[in-house]
């Protein structure tokens, strides 16, 4: 069919659909195969008429076709099943299996061999895939998700998932254009013609002459006049045509892609467990509201008349707005999130015009710029200090070759192309326009130092990239002479080569994917291409749009690709989240376009709009926080959500910018600096990004009036904290940390900076927290706070202490009577459940039901929990060998969707399903024991096991194998805890002894042994645990005789709380969930409260305020378990088999009053008592 012809039937399609024939439309939709119409896809699964649903899928592709369909039916069919097993209808359950999924077969035996037994279960739920199955309603609102995202990916959806974008009534238009224009070739033209028919050629008859009949219930011509229809002649002429009514701009007939953003179509096996639902729809953004605008048949149209003889299509240009259309429109409309940086915070002048920038990946406020003259400078945004400014310099000119020579004397100017820190900040390079590349070290401060030089490239060196190819670091360069090179970044050796390309290379990615390291690079013919590290050619060519200069960058996990067309100067970007393609770009003719890609099909899944039609400059692209993109256009830079087309808002920060600002986002998305006129920098700041610099600002005036050089705090707080004490170290020129051992380091910052810069007590971002329990947390929902609150030094600080049971709130969990002692304890991830082991490896669950009185189900003191169990009746419960379950060590980890939990007790190591609590399977059995169990942090296959013969075994659950068996302690393990920023992992054992693992070959790095204090003893095999910060950069060292933070590089102590001789022993402690504090409990059942950010003591809980005076004097807490979203909540594990959760009062809010900041080395500040000081209440029990 001709490309008019297909025109033809979306213009039918537009009619029918105004005219109310739905079901005319959608089987011509179907017929013809030219839309897919995702709306009306979407309600029939909602309602479950899966024959239509099928039907609609049936004239785009067919089961066979290819594995995305393959999927999209299997899916289907499988939910069709799966509810008529739901509704125990076997019979019904039985003809889907033979009639609709015995297809799969084929490609799948035992996963229909598995569907089969589904029918044999009285509720398919005791499958473990399917556990977690919910209710008909939201299985099929998760399976829209996925069949959605697997539609997008399929090439045969192709360019149909969007209606055209079509003025309203388009057909009456033409219709109506055409009848003027028969009406001008009338001989005998009349004033007011009246046509009746379509079905002739209209003309306007002779006097008394006869006309064309009048065909019956004409459907085009009725009694009162439509929007966009055929108007009465009137006065001015004839066959004025209605305007249509203008409307917000619509992607086209389909509704909107969805907001949520999800993640990328995995078109591999099917399987039989659920969808996983995205984190997004939890927090919707703003609805759709079809009703906010006119459709074609709205009493909101215009009635006015246009002069005469001018139609629509003169008087508007085609497509210039975009419009609803009736029944498939949905507009969207988007206020501009307050996380995007709007406010204009800093204004730098730079003295020329910046061509590249880019922050510091660690130090958030550090701004690397380089320059159209070759300058570079580093600015700290907080402070507004250019710290350093170095002009262009060959800083070895003999060594350069004889082109790159007389090119200088040729034209000496010279200008920065690209500015980039490595990966860990030590290293950044420039790469200039003339030959050279420059690699500089950075050692905090003012200090750089030239690292390397490196004659690169004849001509201009376009783009410079670092990377760790075979785990050692390189420098990745291109340039005009057409090439790609690699460099070591440590001597400037030249290893790799690339050639191939035919017209100069501009820009490098390099990445790696599944153990396979490659590097993407463009040129601006644009053509792309993907290199090995084997000199073996390239592996991929592609064509980029546009055919000119392309950027590619990949987001710091690997999971998103971002592509950005420019030319001819230099564009930055940096994305994370979920694979996805962007292309940005600005034609020769101005024309600037951001699109999304498949990546996989190599097609264009959504252009996104907004951008002026025509730019004066080159746009430049950048993304942050997995949900926006950013371009600087028309003097201003506009935001768009990575799954909306239409632009979230556009800002001119205040004016003064360029045509096509330069832009960069920090790590976090907090600030935005953006060139300006003049060779200025504008930093832009959210709300967290103001925060972060006020605090900067206070902390510069307060480091002006200290000493130079001084010992500082370890920045053992937020990552926003840690920037603020980098960049004072910078200041200050001294270390950062200083090792202590019995005496805590002092702060020289008084105590009324830290205290209103909000240093003990505030949230923190959102990373991985590695408990003590082996658990891996994730605090997506927790964002950075900076609390002001009055200082006064003059003031004593007073301990808080808790006495009474009316002084805090507390909750004695239900028992069971099995249960003698609480060996491990844990929060579930959700945050309403409890999960525990007890010493006689049975495991407890206590759950927070949903009720009036408790309407989210959280943990709370105030209602308390169900002790639950499934309907089976069976209890979760370790193998024990023969080992004597009292004597082992048991230890367990759960997953981070709390789906199932990995638990051992001398015996062998069990996995359980935390819905039914039936064994998914067991495996290690002893000897040796497992001692203590850690998920990695990015994938829940891979567990690091402790063993009591020393070992640590990292064992990969889905091939059940070991991977690798590190060997460094002496006595059993008996901590372990991952970091995911430092790729390490941290081991604790009985030995008392620390050790780093790196995680990439799992090489010890480096081991220390924990010095007990002078005067203590210890038992022979007292436990060591750890756990990171949530900076995970430090950690936290708990042992009967102390707690200490390490930095873990250097593994150094930088801060530490000794009890005193006669006090008891430390029997757990644990960080709260934004480490703001450290939970501890002791021998002698007191619990503490401690300050993270300098150990001393907030508040003492003690026995009196929860147990009861009849409890034995021998009890307990054992384990310490802290809420993974509420910092102020926990709970404690008994010797008695109990379960103690812990609020403060709702009055109060938080435990105790922050201790003061520590004043300097001459500080004359009480210290307060130590637990189990002679004298203190707790000492007489």
């Amino acid at each position: 069919m001709s490309s008019l012809s297909t025109e033809l039937v979306f213009l039918i399609l537009q009619f029918l659909d105004e005219e109310k024939f739905k079901e005319t439309v959608h089987k011509l939709e179907q017929e013809s195969g030219f839309f897919f119409n995702m709306k009306y896809f979407e309600d029939e699964v909602h309602n479950g008429n899966w024959d239509e649903v099928e039907k609609c899928l049936s004239g785009f592709t067919k089961v066979d076709d290819n594995r995305y369909s393959m999927k999209i039916f299997f899916e289907i069919r499988k939910q069709k099943y799966l509810e008529a097993l739901d509704k125990h209808d076997l019979s019904k359950a039985a003809e889907i299996l033979v009639k609709d999924l015995k297809v799969f077969a084929t490609f799948n035996e035992d996963l229909f061999k598995e569907i089969t037994q589904l029918l044999t279960l009285e509720n398919f739920r005791e499958n473990e895939q399917l556990s977690k199955y919910g209710d008909t309603k939201s299985a099929r609102a998760i399976m829209l998700v996925e069949l959605k995202k697997l539609i997008e990916a399929n090439p045969l959806f192709r360019d149909k998932l969007q209606f055209p974008n079509l003025r309203n009534s388009r057909l009456r238009t033409l219709i109506n254009q055409s009848l003027n224009w028969q009406h001008q070739l009338c001989k005998n033209p009349r004033s007011n013609p009246d046509i009746k028919t379509l079905f002739v050629d209209h003309s306007c008859g002779q006097p008394n002459g006869a006309r064309a009949p009048s065909p019956a219930n004409n459907p085009l011509l009725g009694g009162l006049p439509k929007a966009g229809g055929f108007p009465p002649l009137g006065a001015h002429g004839p066959f004025q045509p209605t305007p249509a009514p203008v409307s917000a701009p619509l992607a086209g007939w389909m509704s909107n892609p969805s907001t949520v953003p999800h993640p990328a179509v995995s078109a591999g096996a099917i399987g039989l467990g659920p969808s996983s639902i995205p984190a997004g729809l939890k927090h919707p953004r703003t609805p759709t509201n079809p009703s906010d605008y006119p459709s074609g048949d709205s009493d909101h149209v215009s009635k006015r008349p246009r002069p005469m003889g001018i139609s629509d299509e003169v008087s508007l240009p085609i497509n210039v707005l975009p419009v609803t259309f009736p029944g498939h429109g949905h507009s969207q409309t988007f206020n501009a999130p307050d996380d995007l940086p709007k406010a204009v915070a800093r204004t730098l002048n730079q003295g020329s015009s910046p061509m590249s920038m880019d922050f510091h990946p660690v130090q958030q406020t550090l701004l690397l710029v380089g320059t159209n003259v070759g300058d570079i400078a580093l600015w700290e945004i907080g402070s507004r200090e250019r710290l350093i400014c170095k002009n262009f310099k060959v800083w070895d000119l003999n060594a350069c070759s004889m082109s790159l020579q007389a090119a200088l004397v040729k034209d000496p100017a010279v200008s920065v192309n690209r500015v980039i820190w490595s990966p860990d900040g030590s290293l950044f390079g420039v790469a200039h326009s003339r030959h050279i590349v420059q690699i500089y070290s950075y050692h905090g401060g003012e200090e750089v130092r030239q690292h390397l030089e490196i004659d690169a490239h004849v001509g201009g060196v376009n783009d410079l990239a670092f990377s760790h190819p075979n785990k050692q670091l390189c420098v990745i360069t291109c340039g005009d002479d057409k090439t790609i090179k690699v460099w070591d970044a440590t001597n400037g050796t030249r290893q790799y080569t690339f050639e191939g390309h035919e017209a100069p290379v501009y820009s490098v990615c390099p990445h790696y994917k599944e153990n396979i390291q490659f590097i993407f690079s463009t040129a601006v013919d644009g053509k792309i291409k993907a290199w090995l590290y084997d000199n073996m050619g390239s592996r991929v060519d592609y064509e980029a749009p546009g055919q000119w200069c392309t950027t590619m960058a990949y987001s710091a996990d690997g999971t998103r690709l971002i592509v950005l067309f420019h030319f001819p100067t230099d564009l930055s970007c940096l994305v994370a989240g979920y694979r996805r393609l962007f292309s940005c770009g600005t034609s020769k003719e101005g024309e600037s376009f951001i699109v999304e890609w498949n990546e996989s099909e190599g097609a264009v899944k959504r252009t996104y709009q907004g951008f002026h039609k025509r730019s004066l400059g080159v746009v430049q692209f950048d993304t942050t926080k997995n949900r926006y993109l950013a371009a600087g256009d028309d003097f201003s830079i506009k935001f768009w959500d990575m799954d909306n087309v239409q632009p979230l808002t556009s800002i001119d920060a205040d004016g003064g910018l360029p045509a096509s600002p330069r832009i960069r986002f920090n790590k976090y998305g907090s600030l935005l600096a953006v060139s300006a006129n003049d060779n200025g920098i504008k930093v832009l700041a959210n709300l967290d990004g103001m925060r972060l610099l006020r605090t900067l600002e206070n902390l510069s005036y307060d480091a002006s009036r200290t000493s130079p050089k001084v010992a500082l705090l370890p920045p053992l707080i937020s990552l926003v904290e840690q920037n603020l004490l980098n960049w004072f170290n910078m200041l200050t020129k001294s270390s950062l940390f200083d090792c202590c051992f019995l005496q805590p380091v002092i702060n020289p910052i008084s105590a009324a900076t830290a205290t209103s810069a909000g240093l003990a007590d505030r949230s923190t971002s959102a990373v991985a927290i590695a408990g003590m329990n082996g658990d891996a947390r994730s605090l997506g929902d927790v964002k950075p706070r900076i609390t002001e609150e009055p200082s006064d030094e003059s003031k004593i600080w007073k301990l808080t202490e808790i006495n009474e049971p009316s002084q805090c709130r507390s909750l004695r969990l239900p028992e069971n009577l099995m249960v003698t002692k609480i060996s491990r304890l844990i929060f579930t991830n959700s945050g309403n459940a409890i999960l525990a082991l007890a010493s006689n490896a049975i495991h407890l669950l206590w759950k927070w039901q949903r009720s009036e009185c408790n309407a989210n189900a959280k943990a709370t003191t105030s209602v308390p929990p169900q002790l639950w169990q499934p309907s089976s009746g069976i209890l979760m419960t370790n193998d024990v060998a023969d080992a004597n379950p009292e004597e082992a060590v048991p230890c367990f980890a759960l997953s981070k969707n709390d789906s199932y939990v990995m638990s051992a007790s001398g015996g062998k190591i069990s996995l359980f399903n935390m819905m039914t609590f039936k064994t998914m399977a067991t495996f290690m059995p002893p000897p040796p024991a497992a001692t203590f169990l850690a998920f990695h942090p990015q994938d829940n296959n891979i567990i690091a096991i402790g063993m009591d013969d020393s070992t640590i075994q990292i064992y990969n659950v889905r091939v059940d194998e070991v991977k690798s068996k590190l060997k460094g302690h002496s006595k059993k393990i008996t901590g372990l805890a991952f970091s995911h920023v430092l790729n390490v992992l941290v081991s604790s054992g009985a030995d008392s002894q620390i050790c780093v693992w790196d995680t990439d070959g799992w090489e010890k790095q480096t081991a220390r042994f924990l010095q007990v204090p002078a005067g203590r003893t210890t038992t022979t095999l007292s436990d060591t645990r750890v756990q990171f910060h949530q900076d995970q950069m430090h950690f936290l060292v708990v042992h009967e005789t102390q707690l200490a933070m390490f930095e873990t590089t250097k593994l150094e102590c930088v801060k530490q709380w000794v009890p005193q001789q006669s006090s008891a022993v430390i029997t757990h402690a644990t960080f709260s969930c934004d480490s703001q504090l450290v939970y501890a409990s002791f021998m002698d059942a007191t619990f503490c409260v401690f300050a993270a950010a300098n150990l001393r003591l907030r508040c003492r809980i003690n026995p009196s305020a929860y147990l009861p005076a009849s409890v034995s004097s021998g009890v307990h807490p054992l384990v310490i378990a802290a809420h993974p979203s509420e910092p102020n909540v926990f709970a404690l594990g008994l010797s008695d088999g109990g379960v103690h959760a812990f609020e403060p009062l709702e009055s109060e809010n938080k435990w105790g009053v922050p201790p003061p900041a520590e004043n300097g080395p001459s500080s004359s500040m009480v210290e307060p008592p130590s637990v189990g000081a002679p004298g203190s209440e707790q000492t007489q029990r």
